[in-house]
């Protein structure tokens, strides 16, 4: 037993030392943390090799479509500034809240499709036309910004974290993960909402340095497409979900073979993927943007399915019998997963690296746990989706985008983006322990 637990324990400290201090890329780093896990265990090499290829293979084919899909609606609603029309239509529907909690809710819309990096980049011109306009300082907007890409990057599909998450937990209910994690992200998006508010408060208005170049970038120069056709895209796809959910409660019609295919989760976000072409205006500039989805989802893919890999070797560790002699860990709950990510978030930087190796960890824990149910399993995955949020600091490619393209120095996003992941991931934890224990007693 103690030898085992060490060996994750090294394989651990080498995810994060071969993330933060090598810099080699997370395929490399999780490929020989598999390898090295199977011989601190004494697997013979080939058997190790077969349970690497058998558990990369197993994520690809449960997932590898839906991110492709998801990545490709991404880039689509980037270059057809579907996201700016997304981001314009919250504006003028919300124009009653107070502006960061607005601002956060662009975020929350945007961050599904499109990854928070590049989320970040897109709209931090908004931002900063916004601020110009409304003579509100830069700062509380951009921790609203920030914080409201944030949550749903690590807890809402079809962003990779939370879907690689449910692979290797076996998840079948991807719907209910919707539902649940994008009722928890935006709950978060409020908190950073108000701490970008209190930042607004106490600090004082700053003209940028050139104005009228902020005025010149604006989105009214832009060819937007509507609301409604950006919307589309991301609408579609979940709400046929919601409808293959509801055609399992009725009786057998003709017909009703076509309509679950076309509900199931990757034929949904494919269906997605088509509205998304609509926004384009040739068929150039369709196929450009399938190259760039490729592009982006490969590293994803093969980082996503080293991350199964090694849950694979992780699995022939009787853990579940190690836990049971343990009399606190079915206590400790859903705490578990919530302390390992946190801890692999804060060390290594990447959340989506912690999402992927924290689910491989604790898959085979989930009996001892009590999280072994499909909504055991949706609380595990928020648990360790807002640990993957505590915190965001200079070892994560995302707080150094927030700073330098809102022009923070290095300390003043430690006190604002910084603090605002922080007060996240605690306010998420309790939103978490909550839910789960109001299951646990229903």
């Amino acid at each position: 037993m103690a030898l085992s637990l060490l060996s994750i324990l090294l394989v651990i400290l080498w995810i994060v030392f071969g993330t933060s201090y090598t810099k080699l890329h997370p395929f490399l780093v999780l490929l020989t943390a598999a390898f090295l896990l199977g011989f601190l265990l004494g697997i013979d090499p080939l058997d190790a090799m077969g349970l690497i290829q058998k558990g990369f293979g197993k994520i690809i084919q449960n997932i590898g479509l839906l991110i492709l899909f998801g990545t490709i609606i991404g880039v689509v609603l980037e270059r057809s500034h579907g996201t700016l029309a997304l981001a314009n239509g919250i504006l003028k529907h919300l124009n009653k809240l107070p502006l960061p909690y607005a601002i956060s809710c662009i975020g929350y819309l945007v961050s599904i499709p499109v990854f928070c990096d590049a989320a970040f980049v897109i709209l931090s011109q908004l931002n900063k036309t916004l601020s110009q306009q409304t003579k509100t300082p830069l700062i509380g907007l951009t921790v609203a910004l920030s914080t409201g890409l944030f949550a749903p990057h690590v807890l809402v599909p079809p962003t990779p974290g939370p879907l690689a998450a449910a692979a290797n937990l076996n998840l079948e209910n991807l719907l209910l993960l919707i539902i649940v994690g994008g009722s928890i992200a935006f709950i978060l998006i409020l908190v950073g909402g108000a701490y970008g508010n209190f930042l607004i408060k106490k600090s004082p208005y700053v003209a940028p340095q050139s104005e009228e170049n902020l005025e010149n970038t604006s989105s009214d120069t832009l060819t937007l497409p509507s609301f409604t056709q950006a919307l589309l895209p991301i609408v579609i796809p979940i709400g046929l979900m919601c409808l293959g959910t509801v055609i399992k409660l009725v009786p057998n019609f003709i017909g009703i073979e076509y309509l679950i295919w076309i509900t199931q989760p990757t034929l949904a976000l494919g269906v997605g993927m088509l509205f998304a072409f609509r926004l384009l205006v040739s068929k150039k500039s369709i196929n450009s943007s399938v190259v760039k989805g490729i592009e982006q989802a490969a590293p994803i893919l093969i980082i996503t399915g080293m991350g199964g890999a090694l849950g694979t070797i992780i699995q022939t560790i009787p853990l579940q019998n190690y836990a049971q002699e343990i009399s606190t860990i079915s206590s400790l709950g859903i705490l578990i997963p919530f302390i390992i990510a946190a801890l692999l978030k804060t060390a290594q930087g990447s959340s989506t690296v912690s999402i992927i190796t924290t689910s491989s960890i604790i898959f085979p824990l989930l009996p001892v746990l009590g999280l072994d149910s499909e909504m055991g399993k949706i609380w595990a995955i928020m648990a360790l989706g807002v640990g993957s949020m505590t915190v965001s600091h200079a070892n994560d490619s995302y707080f150094w985008i927030v700073a330098q393209m809102s022009g923070m120095d290095v300390k003043t996003a430690y006190k604002t983006h910084t603090l605002g992941t922080l007060l996240q991931g605690v306010v998420g934890l309790i939103v978490v322990f909550t839910g789960y224990t109001i299951w646990r007693l229903a």
